[in-house]
């Protein structure tokens, strides 16, 4: 399976490193948003738990990575809980979705 790294800044301004075995994170964030805390959490919580169940469907076991990555994003989460406007920023997906360029010409009479 193609595996996905992606960065995260806190609202602290720190930074973490995270992990996917799957590119299903792509459908779930883009690099460059920011999203309220509780609605990042439950986008990380439902992209990685379908990461794993992918990785569970194709090999018949689950992906501990996977798993330990949501539980390091959720603890890292409740250090801002009590924090109102809380944001988390996806700063960079790698690698990236790919882009398809099509050269179309026409042919003049």
């Amino acid at each position: 399976m193609p595996e996905v790294h992606f960065d995260l800044h806190w609202p602290d301004g720190s930074e973490m490193h995270c992990y996917s075995p799957s590119t299903v994170v792509r459908d779930y964030f883009h690099a460059g948003e920011s999203y309220p805390l509780a609605e990042f959490l439950r986008l990380s919580h439902d992209a990685l738990t379908l990461a794993g169940d992918r990785v569970e469907a194709k090999y018949g076991y689950r992906c501990s990575s996977a798993d330990s990555q949501l539980l390091a994003i959720e603890r890292r989460g409740r250090q801002f809980a009590n924090q109102a406007r809380a944001r988390v920023t996806v700063t960079r997906i790698d690698p990236p979705v790919a882009v398809t360029t099509v050269a179309v010409t026409t042919k003049e009479s």
